[in-house]
């Protein structure tokens, strides 16, 4: 009988606890759910390709895929970021395999497996049973900065240095060099 009526105390204790922490699990449950309905904040500002860039990424269907993909961030919330992350891995993976031979470059493809390892975290945080809404969401918003710094990049492919701006102005010296005494001549013939 005192054994029974220990295990009554012991059973009554533990249901006490559970009673307890229950109370401190339901805010956390609760904001995460709040955190999988917010919208993605994305920049406000989106980088413009040059009309270089552009004529190269407008035959370019994964860059197509992927900016129209990034475009859409603004319009999703963490649980459609979560439902998307598998897809988004593949476009990126798509547009660093597919880069047009005028953007291989170091730099670019740094770029590119920035995205592409970003794309895998998020995949990576969206599948765990306890991932956190929360990093989800900033690894998210990361995505499309990281996309605008793709695209700045693919823009310093074609602007001038400063070497090539200096050899221009080297090469109209010497034209103007060049043009200088004939006109020289020309003006003393027609003096005469």
């Amino acid at each position: 009988m005192k054994f029974f009526v220990l295990l009554i105390i012991i059973l009554s204790c533990a249901g006490c606890n559970t009673k307890e922490t229950n109370p401190q699990q339901a805010p956390e449950t609760l904001a995460d759910t709040t955190v999988l309905s917010q919208s993605l904040h994305t920049p406000s500002v989106e980088v413009v390709l040059l009309p270089e860039a552009r004529e190269i990424t407008d035959n370019w269907l994964a860059y197509i895929t992927a900016q129209t993909e990034i475009e859409n961030f603004g319009n999703y919330t963490v649980s459609e970021i979560i439902s998307n992350a598998t897809p988004l891995v593949e476009i990126m993976k798509t547009l660093k395999e597919t880069v047009p031979s005028q953007f291989k470059t170091n730099a670019v493809q740094t770029r590119l497996s920035v995205l592409y390892t970003k794309a895998k975290v998020l995949e990576h945080l969206s599948r765990g049973r306890n991932g956190d809404p929360g990093e989800i969401k900033r690894t998210a918003e990361e995505l499309p900065v990281d996309f605008n710094n793709f695209k700045i990049q693919l823009n310093e492919l074609f602007l001038e240095t400063l070497e090539d701006l200096e050899k221009e102005l080297d090469a109209f010296d010497v034209e103007d060099t060049l043009v200088q005494p004939i006109r020289s001549d020309t003006m003393l013939r027609r003096g005469n």
